[in-house]
């Protein structure tokens, strides 16, 4: 069962942080996105998860089906991944 795990962060967040560190620690292979340096995909997050904060974890199953993690929640990110 393949997932695709894609970070969406910020220079400045701490959280982003955090949930990498998080993935990183379980092995568990992410793509990040900074948008700092992305300020494109600031509008496909937002449309994607309704949020304007980061981090927001997106986790994408192999039927294309996509989840979304908003902050640092390792209860919802845990049972996804």
């Amino acid at each position: 069962m393949s997932k695709k795990i894609t970070v969406f962060t910020t220079n400045t967040c701490g959280y982003c942080g955090m949930v990498k560190k998080w993935l990183d620690s379980k092995k568990i292979a992410y793509n990040t996105v900074n948008l700092d340096d992305n300020p494109e995909m600031q509008k496909t997050i937002y449309e994607k998860s309704g949020a304007l904060t980061v981090p927001v974890t997106l986790v994408e199953n192999e039927n294309g089906q996509e989840d979304v993690v908003i902050g640092f929640n390792l209860a919802k990110l845990s049972t996804l991944v």
